[in-house]
């Protein structure tokens, strides 16, 4: 019976559950206009999990009454809420109904309200369109009549200015028709729209035959005042031809361009008759006699006729333009039929004085006029100029130059308008100055080389000793001087052409000076002997070459150096001089580059005179008997006599070069390049080895690494660390050849222990050098083959895709595992001793 009851309490929760089922958005909503924190309110309510909460222990069930008798109070209270509710909803179906019906009829009384609103204003619309349509007509009617009223008035302004007009011009009362044609020709602006009318049209043309009949009637008075060629001046500056130049203002411009024309012709006809092509002072040697004449005439017009002409008319300025195309047609004129006749000097005076004369006109002028002449051109502008060798005078040593270069820019000077207006004519002359200037710079490099030869070398303990050599600064203080003067003169073809003179000499002065002074090496030259090394006889020999040549490598190291990057500054310079479509043409690559190779001859020379001094050295240390060594003791003799000329030379070179650190740097490294697999190369060739033998020459090994790695600062009162990049040549090197002793100090039983060993000591894969190192073990040939069957067995597989061949590229040691070995090296030293 139990069973059955909770089976039906189970369907009827089901039952219940299906039917309160509401959607998630439902739910949402519910809870989002009433919150509630009661859990029978969620969703999700469990009642077996609210059960546990009112009665989480046995021990609260003893409450169970009242929690009970809660709910049910709940329970009633709900039952009444609804119950009210529901009550509450039976009317409200019928009054909806009723507020509906009244809303409706309320709908209906206001569409008529906006029905008679709307009739209303269309009424008022009317009534206003038929008050104002008269406010319009009235407003219609007075614009037209004031149009009428102002256009009549224009035309009686215009009829009755066109006869003044016409009578002024005939009484040549150019004072009042000045400002009366201006009026009239304003007012018939005004009638543009009316000339279909023939009244209209009528007075334009006598508007026009007025202007035409003025333009003549001023040009025939200009005639008359200031006659053609060959007459005397009948007139003069008067007021009626200053009125008159006020009306051609107002005329076609064509009247103003004609006036000022045969104005300035007759002007500079006396200039034409004293400066024939003939005339001796027509010749360059009397150029200045043309700038003088100018100067004068200039000074009479400003004084007769400066207020004749209106001020913007700028009649002085265009006199002096026209003076300088003359001028420049005539002198080019008389140079093409007297071109045998003209000289550097000559040539270079007269540019001097016409640049100083277009300079002169930059002053006193604007410019303004050499845009608007009839025929007249403007002259191309000058590119703009930033070379700082126009901002000095030239010192005697050539350091301005220098300076110049370092200096900051200045702001540039405002551009001359009048450059060239008159001096582009000697230009297609301008191959004089640059044969003038070839033949000078030959000269001064054929100079060069006999002072070179009077002088000799730089002597040991001067100044010059290692200093740049003066003929260098000479050169490029003349090429600063040419340069100013070129782009003076030209700055298009011409100075392309210079820049190919100043490439020949500077590769003449490199082979030369530089590079054909060099000390040659001589097979005869004075070395050291195995004897005397063996005797610690220290300073007994010199290196190959003497102190002198010495310092004088230096020198043209030091030369070659500063020509190298004044070339570069130079070529820069030009590029700016030069006109910007000539600019890609200017290059100087190959003689910078001959330069580069003159410094690396030199360091060269530096290297290979030290290194054959140390050769010597090293051959007697290769036929030492390093077997029948008993004992270890201080360093060798030929590590004595390495470390003598090396005191002797790299002092020398040092203080020369002084002035040019990073290359004596470059010397340093490129002799520990050379010197250190030279050393290796003997140290193979000394076999057999005993272990004392092995352990002096380790000892040896030792103390020419320390001198190397002290060699960039040996002998100097200045301690200087070594640049990180010789440091690391030099230990990477000695280290190499510590370890091929260390090998050979090692037991060669077993063999796979000194085979691996070798491997791990050397990282070499070559079997050539493996072979040396047993020969310097003194092994038998037989021995040795077994052994390097066994390295070639031994050594690690090559990476996939690496070439294959007797050598393998193992991973460089790192500084620590290099200082490591050093400090083991050490030890084993000290040990030793």
């Amino acid at each position: 019976m139990c069973m059955m009851m909770e089976e039906e309490e189970l369907e009827f929760a089901e039952d219940l559950e299906a039917i309160l089922h509401l959607t998630p958005e439902v739910q949402l909503a519910i809870e989002q206009v009433f919150p509630s924190q009661d859990p029978l309110d969620r969703a999700d309510f469990n009642a077996v999990e609210y059960i546990n909460t009112l009665f989480p222990t046995e021990q609260s069930l003893a409450n169970i009454d009242d929690v009970v008798n809660k709910i049910r109070l709940k329970i009633r209270r709900l039952d009444d809420n609804i119950r009210t509710v529901v009550r509450g909803q039976t009317n409200v179906g019928q009054d909806g109904r009723q507020a509906l019906a009244e809303a409706q009829v309320a709908i209906g009384q206001l569409f008529g309200k906006i029905k008679d609103i709307k009739d209303k204003a269309e009424k008022s619309e009317q009534m206003v369109k038929e008050i104002t349509r008269d406010i319009k007509q009235l407003d219609h009617a007075k614009r037209h009549l004031t149009t009428s009223i102002t256009t009549l008035n224009h035309l009686h302004m215009l009829a009755g200015g066109v006869d003044s007009l016409e009578a002024m011009t005939r009484k040549r009362q150019y004072g009042e028709v000045a400002n009366l044609l201006q009026g009239v020709v304003n007012v018939l602006e005004h009638f543009h729209k009316y000339m279909g009318i023939p009244q209209i049209r009528q007075l334009s043309e006598r508007v026009k035959a007025a202007q035409s009949e003025l333009g003549t009637q001023i040009l025939a008075d200009f005639e008359e005042a200031f006659p053609a060629q060959g007459s005397k001046r009948a007139g003069g500056p008067s007021n009626v031809l200053r009125d008159a130049c006020l009306v051609a203002n107002v005329l076609d411009p064509r009247i103003k361009q004609e006036i000022i024309k045969k104005f300035i012709r007759q002007h500079l006809s006396e200039y034409m008759v004293l400066f024939q092509e003939n005339q001796d002072v027509a010749w360059l040697d009397k150029i200045d006699r043309r700038y003088a004449w100018i100067k004068r005439q200039l000074v009479d017009y400003e004084e007769k006729y400066g207020r004749m002409f209106p001020e913007e008319w700028c009649m002085t300025e265009r006199i002096a333009v026209e003076f300088c195309h003359i001028t420049r047609t005539e002198l080019a004129k008389v140079m093409r039929t007297r071109a045998k006749e003209i000289e550097v000097k000559l040539l270079l005076f007269a540019i001097q004085r016409t640049t100083n004369f277009e300079g002169l006109l930059a002053k006193r002028f604007s410019g303004c006029t050499l845009t608007d002449g009839p025929g007249v051109k403007k002259p191309e502008p000058p590119l703009e100029s930033t070379n700082p060798f126009l901002e000095g005078e030239v010192g005697d040593d050539g350091s301005e130059m220098e300076e110049d270069l370092d200096r900051p820019k200045k702001h540039k000077a405002p551009d001359n308008p009048f450059h060239g207006i008159i001096s582009k004519c000697f230009e297609p002359h301008l191959y004089v100055y640059i044969e003038s200037q070839d033949k000078n710079l030959g000269e001064m490099i054929d100079r060069f080389v006999s002072d070179f030869r009077a002088q000799g070398p730089p002597r040991v303990g001067t100044e010059d000793g290692g200093a740049v050599l003066p003929s260098c600064a000479d050169l490029f203080v003349y090429y600063k001087k040419c340069m100013v003067q070129c782009s003076q003169l030209s700055t298009g073809e011409p100075m392309i052409a210079l820049t190919t003179i100043f490439q020949k000499y500077l590769r003449e002065y490199a082979w030369k000076i530089l590079s054909g002074n060099l000390p040659k090496t001589s097979s005869n030259s004075g070395g050291l002997t195995i004897k005397s090394l063996l005797q610690e006889k220290e300073g007994s020999e010199a290196a190959k070459f003497n102190v002198e040549e010495l310092c004088l490598i230096c020198s043209i190291l030091s030369t070659a150096e500063y020509c190298l990057a004044t070339t570069q500054q130079l070529e820069e310079k030009l590029k700016e001089k030069v006109d910007k479509t000539l600019v890609e043409r200017i290059n100087l690559t190959g003689e910078m580059d001959t330069f580069s190779n003159v410094i690396s001859n030199s360091i060269q020379l530096l290297v290979q005179d030290l290194d054959a001094a140390c050769d010597p050295a090293l051959t007697a240390m290769s036929k030492m008997p390093w077997q029948s060594v008993e004992h270890v003791g201080d360093q060798s003799p030929y590590v004595t006599s390495v470390i003598m000329h090396i005191k002797q030379n790299v002092p020398i070179i040092r203080e020369n070069l002084a002035s040019t650190r990073k290359y004596f740097t470059q010397f340093c490294i490129k002799f520990t390049n050379s010197f250190i697999p030279k050393f290796i190369n003997h140290l193979f060739r000394c076999k057999p080895i005993s272990m004392v033998g092995a352990e002096q020459l380790l000892l040896d090994t030792h103390s020419l690494k320390t001198v190397l790695l002290d060699l960039p600062s040996i002998g100097s009162q200045v301690v200087r660390k070594a640049p990180a990049s010789y440091t690391k040549i030099v230990v990477k090197g000695m280290t190499r050849a510590e370890m091929i002793l260390k090998v050979v100090m090692a037991p060669h039983e077993p063999t796979v222990v000194f085979v691996d060993n070798y491997i791990k000591l050397l990282a070499d894969g070559n079997p050539e050098t493996f072979q040396k190192t047993l020969d310097m073990k003194g092994l038998k040939r037989s021995e040795q083959s077994s052994m390097l069957e066994l390295f070639r067995q031994r050594l690690p597989a090559p990476p996939s895709g690496a070439d294959g061949g007797p050598s393998l590229s193992f991973s460089t040691p790192t500084p620590e595992q290099e200082n490591s070995r050093i400090r083991k090296l050490e030890k084993l030293i000290k040990k030793r001793l």
